[in-house]
């Protein structure tokens, strides 16, 4: 990971980070046939923008206005698959969400490490902790589905 100058470039590469995630879950919640899981889907992707506002938050606190375009794909390789580009089965759309909170999680992790101010550390951590829950869904719908067959 490339070394970051300031606390609110960290903050702005989980707050796009949070926009992808939003963005994917919809876009898997559009081809997913169960409505049960359609509806979590769709609150995980209110929940990612949750998780938004409240970095964004952290990012206002430093005296910093954050404008709704300002870091949707500032950061090179933020950006995930576009609802496009999801060709493929339930079961792998369920394990690239399983590997997208697996790393969202290690990241805001590694981030609180980084950052000097202590509620932005805070913020990171309680946002790590909600990706683990996040991931834990997805491998349960996968568990699931593996059974299903």
């Amino acid at each position: 990971m490339a070394d970051f100058i300031a606390d609110d470039e960290i903050l702005e590469l989980a707050i796009a980070r949070e926009l992808d995630a939003n963005r994917l879950y919809l876009a898997i919640a559009a081809k997913v046939k169960d409505l049960e899981l359609r509806e979590v889907l769709k609150e995980l992707a209110a929940e990612e923008l949750e998780h938004k506002a409240k970095l964004e938050l952290e990012v206002m606190k430093s005296g910093r206005v954050v404008s709704p375009g300002d870091n949707a794909d500032e950061f090179e390789g933020v950006s995930e698959l576009s609802a496009g580009e999801l060709d493929m089965s339930y079961k792998e759309m369920l394990l690239m969400a399983i590997k997208k909170e697996d790393t969202s999680f290690r990241l805001y992790v590694d981030l609180a490490g980084r950052v000097t101010d202590s509620d932005s550390k805070e913020t990171l951590l309680a946002i790590a902790e909600e990706e683990m829950r996040h991931k834990l869904r997805f491998e349960y719908e996968y568990d699931r589905a593996l059974k299903g067959n």
